[in-house]
């Protein structure tokens, strides 16, 4: 299958530098480009693009905004977003995974790095490494709360409606485990792991992995750590 790759980027030259690049891979196609991030949802919708790499800050409407309305459109609900920053220690990234964006990657990233990262997103996977995970995402999630420990009680009372596997699983998912990674902690199969994940993605309402990091650190179920 062919990844259809939406680049959406102010910077012409940064778009036609991404654009020889993923065209140049068998498995995917850049579909379409976008300089402010109304035109990229408009994009999104009419070129039915897999992943999109977006940049936070664009003029008119930002990268985040777009993110917020390609999440919220059911007819995109498989478009995956991955967010293109210079800075990865920014609060923009973790706003911009609350917003639905399946991970983020910094524009100096080696060819090779951003080339797996679409092929990560289109696969439903999160862009989060458990470096990422227990230090930048959990340092701001608690940043966003006033008790300083990123709990959210109505979070917290939809836990209530997974398992105690699936809230095990989803504690290894918030670290930044794959699925064989985490079969591997717990002793099971990742076909089983898989089935655990679908099943706290549906009940959480959760896009994908990234969201359901959000969820595990704002509900409380995992605890941001002090560096």
């Amino acid at each position: 299958m062919t990844i259809r790759v939406l680049l959406a980027d102010d910077q012409a030259l940064l778009r036609s530098a991404f654009r020889v690049l993923v065209d140049s891979e068998p498995d995917m196609e850049v579909v379409g480009e976008a300089s402010d991030g109304a035109q990229a949802v408009r994009l999104a919708r009419e070129q039915r693009a897999d992943v999109v790499l977006m940049d936070i800050r664009m003029p008119g409407t930002d990268g985040l905004a777009a993110t917020r309305m390609i999440s919220a459109d059911p007819a995109l609900d498989r478009v995956r977003v991955v967010i293109l920053t210079t800075f990865e220690v920014d609060d923009y990234v973790v706003r911009s995974l609350r917003a639905g964006a399946s991970g983020f990657l910094g524009k100096g990233s080696e060819p090779e790095e951003l080339l797996n990262a679409i092929r990560v997103a289109a696969q439903g996977e999160a862009l989060l490494s458990p470096a990422a995970t227990k230090g930048l995402i959990a340092r701001f999630l608690a940043q966003g709360d006033p008790a300083g420990d990123g709990h959210d009680p109505a979070r917290s009372a939809r836990l209530d409606a997974l398992t105690v596997r699936e809230r095990e699983v989803l504690v290894q998912v918030a670290g930044g485990h794959s699925n064989d990674e985490i079969a591997e902690r717990l002793e099971v199969s990742p076909l089983t792991v898989k089935t655990h994940v679908n099943r706290a993605m549906a009940k959480l309402g959760a896009r994908d992995r990234a969201q359901l990091v959000v969820i595990a650190y704002e509900s409380g179920l995992v605890r941001p750590r002090a560096e």
